[in-house]
């Protein structure tokens, strides 16, 4: 079968690297199937690497990157807390979430690893010529909704144990009704669920942008081939 090369695609990402690959294309042939492979590796690195740094202690309480807060409304509300002397209270409650997200996350690995695996020549081209969101889009589009399913049970019973999570439901339930608050918000247990998977698809994003700004460091023949050329 003829090689056909998959630089312009692969060249494109940021516009970082267009004037090298007018200058290397002549030279270095990298096919659609090399680009796809190298794109799996670095996905799969950069998802085992987020997983990694999340899933721990102070995973997600610790980076600001990816801390949860109370959402929008209540969080303006929570401030005036320490007038009313229920500030360790809602403390209490923000370090569960952040909690309950570092407990979840390693239940990730499996899913994440698989659907880099199961990635098309399609798919990577879309990841490759996609813009910074490729990789967050890629991820939410395949495990979003099984992770979600996954993940929720684990919040719950994490949340479940802060006295004030039943009253943030309620509070929240009114502020939604009232447009004070999005919907998908008004249930914490739904809120750090999701606010998990955006940090977890985050800083795959920035474990993956570490490994093509490195390639060599990784110490992985095809990451160098695909990305290692561009430098």
């Amino acid at each position: 079968m003829q090689r056909r090369k998959f630089t312009s695609g692969l060249f494109s990402i940021g516009g970082l690297w267009a004037v090298a690959a007018a200058v290397r294309a002549q030279v270095t042939e990298v096919t659609e199937v090399d680009a796809a492979s190298g794109i799996r590796a670095a996905l799969q690195r950069g998802a085992e690497s987020a997983v990694g740094l999340l899933g721990k202690a102070d995973g997600f309480a610790g980076n600001p990157k990816v801390r949860i807060p109370l959402p929008g409304f209540l969080n303006e509300v929570a401030k005036v807390a320490k007038y009313t002397g229920q500030q360790a209270k809602v403390d209490e409650l923000v370090t569960a979430m952040n909690r309950a997200a570092e407990a979840a996350v390693p239940e990730a690995k499996t899913l994440l690893v698989n659907a880099v695996k199961s990635m098309s020549v399609s798919d990577a081209k879309r990841v490759l010529t996609g813009g910074e969101g490729s990789v967050t889009a890629f991820f939410a589009e395949k495990t979003r909704a099984a992770l979600s399913t996954k993940f929720l049970p684990i919040v719950t019973k994490a949340t479940d144990k802060v006295a004030l999570a039943e009253k943030y439901n309620a509070l929240a339930g009114k502020a939604s009704g009232m447009g004070l608050l999005k919907k998908e918000d008004a249930n914490i247990q739904q809120y750090v669920t999701g606010k998990t998977l955006d940090g977890l698809y985050l800083m795959i994003g920035e474990e993956e942008k570490k490994i093509r700004q490195d390639p060599i460091g990784t110490g992985s023949a095809i990451l160098k081939k695909v990305f290692g050329s561009l430098k």
